[in-house]
């Protein structure tokens, strides 16, 4: 397996500059950085050449997160939402070719975070989602993107809230680049069991977040069940990509959007940050392989 960390664990803005970022992953013992795509719209070549090139150097994989607002849901009942969606999907798509990322995960299906302030149609966001990953994942195919579908606990989502309901969703879409996507976090919030979610997912789990109950980094004086999980990923054969998500830092727009409402990290410097990530990746090497 191959193991990441999510730029926004040291940041508090969603827009950062990921390019730094390289090295110090490397340095903590790590083989990936996931970055935000959410704002490659406003990156220009040259930064995303810069970043492509500093990954090569270092030998990190680049990797993507997206979580679309509501005015780019691809399952929306107004066609002018799905076309700008799609839109931006290009236009995405066209960025991380330039950045050399070949993986794009989260709630891709819909939006993120749910609006849950007007009735839902599950039903009907399900079935129109369905038909345009479809289309969606031809687009990507075409930039050698895969897309994760990543599972979300049902205060941030409605469509997928288990691997259960994934893996149907998946199945119907019908494309090899379209995948699972399972993030420990929200696993815990709605699997019976992580064991069984994950050896449910099999061959179709394309990508792992991985974080404690209240977003910590993994460790081993956690409450996570990791040898659990890591059971279950050698018994489907899971030999891809494993992303620790952590969210410790309040404030500014990650905090306010990650619902970080105090300092998870007591007070830790950059220094103590960065110990914390080496050492949890140190444990999860150990303890999975």
């Amino acid at each position: 397996m191959k193991y990441g960390i999510y730029y926004a664990y040291w940041e508090k803005a969603w827009q950062a500059d990921y390019i730094p970022y390289v090295k110090k992953v490397k340095d903590l013992g790590f083989d990936i950085l996931e970055v935000g795509c959410h704002h490659f719209l406003d990156a220009d070549d040259e930064f995303l050449i810069k970043l492509k090139n500093e990954a090569e150097v270092q030998g990190i994989t680049l990797t993507g997160g997206y979580g679309p607002d509501k005015a780019h849901d691809i399952a929306s009942a107004d066609p002018a939402i799905v076309k700008a969606a799609f839109e931006k999907y290009e236009a995405i798509f066209k960025k991380m070719k330039t950045a050399g990322i070949k993986w794009l995960g989260g709630g891709l299906y819909s939006y993120w975070p749910a609006d849950y302030s007007k009735p839902l149609d599950k039903a009907g966001d399900r079935a129109r989602s369905i038909a345009n990953i479809r289309t969606l994942g031809d687009m990507a195919a075409e930039y050698d993107i895969t897309l994760g579908m990543e599972v979300l606990n049902r205060f941030e989502g409605y469509i997928l809230n288990t691997c259960e309901e994934a893996l149907d969703f998946v199945t119907k879409v019908d494309r090899k680049n379209v995948t699972i996507m399972l993030d420990t976090f929200h696993m815990n919030i709605e699997e019976d069991s992580f064991f069984d979610a994950v050896k449910l997912a099999g061959d179709r789990l394309g990508h792992l977040h991985v974080g404690e109950a209240n977003r910590h980094c993994p460790n081993a004086g956690g409450r996570m069940p990791w040898k659990e999980i890591g059971d279950a990923l050698h018994e489907i054969g899971y030999n891809g990509k494993v992303v620790m998500e952590p969210f410790v830092l309040e404030g500014g727009e990650v905090g306010q959007d990650i619902r970080v409402w105090r300092d998870l990290s007591k007070g830790a410097s950059m220094e103590q940050l960065d110990k914390d990530a080496a050492d949890s990746v140190k444990f999860l090497r150990d303890l999975w392989g």
